[in-house]
């Protein structure tokens, strides 16, 4: 299975490397779908490797899914022969974005984070927070988790799901009261207006941004960002597509060139990441291409090294 291929440590790795290496990844095509509930939006981003495979991802996001109880994501990738473009493998692109985006904000985090860091308040009860909590506890060694949704109810029962398989994870009912206490906020919503505040952070947090995905949305407020040092996985995506980087530019709260490194520099040692350990940092993931383009490859070794097992 596809699940048991990506390990979420070993991915962590995996994408240190391919950040440090570099991978070819043109613009990818972002498209607004107009519905009569709330516009859709798709996505295709492709990557490869010199003289490696190539790869690209289509995804759909449908925000007004959750209505109805599916995924707001769902997405396809196809790996091909960098040689011949014959196809190698397709993929769930919805359960490889999942994992590799948990990785991308733990590898974040293992710059960023306070190096004692413990506690973390996960805000988003999406299908996505799951995989953060579990990468965060795998890689990072985070000892308790406090999880906030909108849906208490909802909240509750992903929090026992994710204790009983072993994670330490309570619900809250506020972010207001629980942010103060936490090492590490991730937020990972598809919220048009900011849920998280700058004034209950507490010296050396840590904050993963995660959710918001177009210009207009964002996941926290002006006095996050003016409080931060902020990093991010792509500087073009942060500037053009990132509402919780372009609409503090626009209200004059930051500039572009405040933005003190992406995952490029940091992880080719061109920026020390955290400098101090009261430094509040915040990282805006944006979601790179190259980012499915190494879970595909590490997937895809997995599965063909698993039937040579079975084979041999």
């Amino acid at each position: 299975m596809l699940t048991d291929a990506l390990q979420r440590p070993a991915l962590v790795e995996a994408l240190r490397l391919g950040f440090k290496d570099g991978v070819s990844v043109p613009d990818r095509h972002h498209h607004t779908i107009p519905r009569s509930t709330e516009d859709a939006t798709l996505l295709l981003m492709p990557a490869w490797r010199k003289d490696g495979p190539i790869g690209f991802k289509m995804v759909t996001v449908f925000p007004s899914n959750s209505a109805q109880n599916l995924p707001s994501i769902y997405g396809t990738y196809t790996l091909l022969d960098g040689d011949t473009g014959n196809p190698l493998a397709q993929m769930d692109g919805r359960i490889l974005t999942l994992f590799r985006t948990a990785a991308t904000s733990v590898l974040a985090a293992t710059y960023l984070a306070p190096k004692s860091a413990k506690r973390l308040l996960m805000v988003g009860t999406g299908a996505l927070a799951p995989h953060i909590v579990a990468t965060y506890v795998e890689v990072l060694g985070i000892e308790e988790v406090q999880l906030w949704g909108r849906n208490p109810q909802k909240a509750e029962a992903m929090a026992a799901d994710l204790s009983g398989a072993g994670y330490p994870v309570k619900a809250t009912s506020t972010i207001e009261e629980t942010a103060p206490w936490a090492d590490v906020i991730s937020c990972a919503t598809l919220s048009p207006t900011p849920l998280l505040q700058g004034a209950w952070l507490s010296p050396g947090t840590f904050v993963d941004l995660i959710g918001s995905y177009t210009p207009t949305m964002r996941e926290a407020d002006n006095e996050v960002i003016r409080r931060g040092s902020i990093f991010v996985d792509t500087r073009p995506a942060a500037l053009t597509e990132a509402g919780d980087i372009m609409l503090p530019i626009k209200d004059g709260i930051m500039t572009a060139g405040d933005i003190r490194a992406d995952l490029f520099e940091l992880t080719r040692d061109e920026h020390p990441g955290r400098q101090s350990a009261d430094e509040i940092t915040v990282f805006k993931s944006s979601g790179y291409a190259l980012e499915d383009l190494i879970a595909a490859e590490m997937a895809y070794k997995a599965a063909r090294q698993y039937l040579q097992n079975q084979t041999s």
